[in-house]
């Protein structure tokens, strides 16, 4: 996240931790979490986040092998 100069508030991870506990107990594994600075792809197995990137980038992506999508406001 550091190199590619993404910040997200400290509010917002805990929005993406309630989220993604949610979307586990619905049987959602890997979920798009978008926000007002960028998209995340996380893990909900292991709470981890495996692909960051800038909203611009994002825009021109492609999410695969997702099974949930979360937008999280600011």
């Amino acid at each position: 996240m550091s190199q590619r100069n993404i910040d997200i508030a400290p509010q917002n991870w805990g929005k993406i931790a309630y989220k993604a506990n949610g979307a586990k107990k619905m049987g959602v594994t890997e979920a798009l979490f978008i926000t007002a600075n960028g998209a995340l792809i996380v893990s909900t197995e292991n709470n981890k986040a495996f692909t960051v990137m800038d909203r611009d980038e994002a825009t021109s992506q492609i999410f695969t092998k997702i099974n949930g999508t979360i937008i999280i406001d600011k």
